[in-house]
């Protein structure tokens, strides 16, 4: 455990920004940014780097933002999340650990084990009590009762764990060799169904609608598919193209495709966004089947993304995400982290067509 240094974090933007400028959070970690979280509870932002750190920021009003706490693995960090009262920050990573991080006390403890890296954290609230669920490459769910040190249960996977997500009851997992599961965690031990993505090139992400009755899945492809749970609502299933480039500015082709790397959903309006290896961010309307708005490209591939707990801010990673491999890997290659400050027309849903 390690707080970051007070007297660099004090002055939080050297430059302010003007207001319609997004902000660029101060201290980013050292090597390429993997998950980014928000509280539930208050404006705090938990980010995962392969450089082996979880970093705790405070985001105030105007955006400024001071690092508040730092706590590490022993690999890369893959993924966190928060538990639902804001007290506690949770974390896998490429060192088969899962990991917490009490705010209160300022400690961090081992509180999950796998036999290969832990992919995906997410908490989960229910009826019966709390549960962290993690996702691994080596082929299970497992659920955690942080006062146990051993698992409650664990799921057999088809593949390895690429990506998971929960909205209760549904929790959706999607793993190698495009294998989906859908879970009702009514019944946490038992896939309430599997199918294969309905795209065809490997899975990066899925996240769950916030009303909990569907999901969206993000592919290597540029494509994005949105996937209701229920039948009776296969009629509202579609899929659409994203994060693509003409070769030249005269094709018009699309010939250049790039991998959807994350896909979050508006807390308010159920809106959502998708970010590429391409450095774009796009938002989305998936009932009126519409762009709500395209981002400036980013100097980079933007690996990450997340909207606060009012959908007021929305933080986005921009860092190298490995998609051409080691070559790739330029130096002085960007990694930050970046605030945008969400105006409503921008996330609010498109009235019906009459």
């Amino acid at each position: 455990m390690s707080f970051f240094n007070s007297a660099a974090s004090s002055s939080s933007v050297a430059n302010p920004a003007p207001a319609d400028k997004d902000i660029e959070v101060n201290d980013p970690p050292t090597d390429s940014i993997s998950s980014l979280s928000f509280s539930s509870q208050a404006d705090y932002l938990a980010v995962g780097s392969w450089d082996n750190n979880v970093r705790i920021y405070e985001v105030g009003q105007s955006g400024q933002t001071q690092g508040k706490a730092m706590y590490g693995h022993q690999g890369p960090v893959l993924s966190v999340c928060w538990n639902k009262d804001g007290t506690k920050v949770l974390s896998g990573g490429a060192d088969n650990a899962g990991r917490m991080f009490d705010i209160t006390t300022g400690q961090s403890s081992q509180v999950a084990q796998h036999d290969a890296p832990i992919k995906c954290v997410r908490w989960i609230e229910s009826p019966q009590g709390s549960v962290l669920a993690t996702g691994s490459y080596d082929k299970t769910v497992k659920y955690w009762d942080l006062r146990s040190p051993t698992a409650v249960s664990s799921v057999q996977l088809p593949e390895r764990c690429y990506t998971m997500d929960v909205v209760y009851p549904l929790m959706v997992v999607g793993t190698a060799e495009r294998h989906i599961q859908i879970f009702n965690l009514t019944n946490p031990t038992t896939p309430y169904k599997t199918m294969m993505s309905p795209l065809k090139w490997q899975t990066r992400v899925v996240s769950c609608f916030p009303a909990a009755n569907g999901f969206a899945v993000g592919s290597i492809e540029g494509r994005v598919a949105i996937q209701y749970v229920d039948e009776k609502d296969a009629s509202s299933n579609f899929s659409f193209k994203c994060h693509r480039r003409d070769l030249s500015p005269t094709a018009k082709d699309q010939a250049l495709v790039y991998a959807v790397n994350d896909i979050s959903f508006h807390p308010v309006h159920g809106t959502f966004s998708t970010c590429g290896s391409d450095g774009t961010i796009n938002y989305w309307d998936k009932d009126a089947r519409t762009r709500l708005k395209s981002f400036e490209p980013a100097p980079g591939p933007v690996p990450a993304t997340c909207f606060s707990r009012t959908g007021s801010i929305f933080a986005y990673a921009v860092s190298y995400d490995w998609h051409k491999g080691h070559s790739g890997m330029t130096p002085g290659h960007p990694n930050k982290i970046m605030l945008h400050a969400c105006k409503d027309d921008e996330v609010k849903r498109k009235p019906a067509k009459r």
